[in-house]
């Protein structure tokens, strides 16, 4: 996960689910995206899960277009937006990333996760708005105390949530 950006877990009464996430919490991953990839591409919360798995796994580029197919599938949902965001993110591409949370936004005004991401988002923009200013002409103080202040705020591990 990235520096304070939160990713979107599955939580669901589903049987299939439940033994996906029972042999995450055994720490089987390689068992677990076995169950999700066997799993029917209209089980939204076993592919989300898949996408996970494969982020857990360090699998960045196949989680991001597991998430990528999941939105386009499901357009409505927040939580893939979410996790595309952070990957995004983890990438460098933090414009993509603030884009994706927008739309989890969209989707889901009252999304917790997202909300939390896309200020993380616009602090790691503002840091880089005031790092190119500062290539053209040396920041006034009152801008370089306000940089330093958000590099320290990025540098900070967020609480898990």
């Amino acid at each position: 996960m990235g520096m304070g950006m939160g990713v979107a877990t599955a939580q669901t009464s589903d049987p299939a689910v439940r033994a996906v996430q029972a042999l995450l919490q055994r720490g089987d991953l390689a068992a677990a995206l076995a169950r999700t990839e066997a799993a029917d591409v209209r089980d939204a919360e076993l592919r989300f899960l898949r996408g996970v798995i494969l982020m857990d796994l360090g699998r960045d580029a196949d989680a991001l277009r597991s998430f990528v197919r999941l939105a386009e599938d499901f357009p409505q949902l927040p939580d893939p937006w979410n996790n595309i965001a952070l990957l995004h993110d983890r990438a460098g591409r933090t414009e993509l990333a603030r884009l994706a949370l927008e739309t989890a936004l969209r989707n889901d005004p009252a999304h917790r996760t997202a909300r939390i991401n896309l200020g993380h988002i616009h602090l790691k923009l503002a840091a880089q708005a005031w790092e190119l200013a500062a290539l053209a002409a040396p920041l006034d103080s009152a801008v370089q105390q306000r940089l330093d202040a958000v590099r320290a705020l990025l540098r900070t591990p967020a609480p898990d949530r």
